[in-house]
């Protein structure tokens, strides 16, 4: 398995949050700005300019946010 940076884990596992807060309220303008804007974290961060992402790659780092469990009582709203 990959070492992805910290900073990266933690926008995949916001992402993932907010992703589900969405579905159980689905329309919320807030929620859906906050997950293009942390879509934007991690697809564009430092970590893909030194190599280039695989599918495997992003499957790797959706799965650490799919398997955290849920931190959406972490995370605001």
């Amino acid at each position: 398995m990959r070492t992805f940076p910290d900073d990266l884990v933690r926008a995949q596992l916001s992402w993932s949050a907010t992703y589900r807060q969405l579905a159980d309220r689905p329309g919320r303008t807030e929620l859906r700005r906050r997950l293009y804007l942390l879509s934007a974290q991690a697809f564009f961060h430092p970590y893909w300019q030194q190599r280039r992402p695989s599918p495997a790659a992003w499957w790797e780092l959706r799965e650490l946010g799919r398997t955290a469990g849920d931190v959406s009582e972490r995370l605001p709203r």
